[in-house]
């Protein structure tokens, strides 16, 4: 008896490494200040906020993803998955059919975090995380990572954006800062804000956001922009500004600095206004284009 007993013992030692590894049950804490328990690592994830989909996806974790959103279809590793709504109007029916883990979501809007507490109500686990800088992107990743059972990857795909980072900062050092104005929205001009994720992708590029308001986005009308004459004009173009006219075109516009300097450049609103990991490729894309205006060496 006893060398069966040692026989069997041998043979799962041996056979170890492809078992499943046991879960822990781990508190997670979301940014609302919410705690709920989990057993990690989770392996069946519905992110309601595409940045999370990247995150997991840049992590070695798409796997671990059941489902996606609809303006998630762009991604080859998850145009698969069944659609469940989109972010601000999830489907609850479709999400609880795919019997979730642990169900993602961005915290802020209201109307989205209505359809959390519903979700809640059926009995799903969901966290809500803030995006709204570099380190709410570096913290989450964290978070994602142990979830999934990822914190290698999730710790060196962190480092290397703060690597990348600190080349960017690194750039800036002793250089004048050009003068940026981003637009949001044309008409009923919206601009970015002082809070976001789009003014620390200008920040880095060593801009400096001529909408000084502490908001993530801001309503400004055509005499704010004038006096303010920015040295670059920045056209997000995207769901939320689908066919934004040339400024070169608007009537009020053409005597503006960088309209007249022909500094006018187009941003892809899914790289520099969602916090995920193309926000990085963004303010390195950005910092190319303003170290190759000569504004930086002439004006402040």
């Amino acid at each position: 008896m006893k060398n069966t007993a040692t026989g069997l013992a041998f043979l799962c030692l041996l056979l170890s490494p492809f078992m499943p590894v046991a879960s822990d049950a781990a508190h997670i804490t979301d940014d609302t200040g919410r705690s709920v328990t989990l057993n990690t690592p989770v392996t069946r994830v519905i992110a309601l906020y595409g940045a999370f989909n990247e995150l997991l996806m840049a992590i070695g974790a798409a796997d671990c993803l059941i489902a996606r959103t609809a303006a998630d279809a762009e991604f080859p590793a998850i145009a698969h998955l069944q659609a469940i709504g989109t972010h601000m109007r999830p489907n609850a029916e479709l999400i609880v059919a795919q019997k979730p883990d642990v169900v993602l979501q961005l915290a802020g809007r209201q109307e989205a975090l209505m359809q959390t507490e519903s979700l809640r109500a059926l009995g799903l686990d969901v966290l809500t995380f803030t995006m709204e800088s570099f380190e709410d992107i570096f913290r989450v990743t964290s978070v994602l990572g142990e979830l999934v059972g990822r914190q290698e990857q999730a710790t060196g795909l962190v480092a290397g954006f703060r690597a990348r980072l600190a080349t960017l900062y690194a750039r800036c050092s002793g250089q004048k800062q050009p003068r940026v104005f981003y637009e949001v929205r044309y008409p009923n001009l919206l601009a970015a804000g002082t809070c976001g994720i789009v003014n620390e992708i200008i920040t880095a590029a060593c801009g400096k956001n001529v909408m000084r308001e502490p908001k993530k986005l801001v309503r400004c009308n055509e005499e704010t922009l004038i006096l303010s004459d920015p040295d670059i004009y920045i056209v997000q173009q995207g769901p939320m500004n689908p066919a934004p006219p040339p400024p070169a075109d608007r009537p009020h516009y053409r005597d503006l600095r960088a309209v007249r300097a022909s500094r006018v450049l187009a941003a892809d609103e899914k790289r520099f206004a969602r916090p995920g990991p193309r926000a990085i490729d963004a303010a390195e894309e950005l910092s190319d284009k303003l170290l190759a205006y000569p504004i930086r060496q002439s004006s402040q």
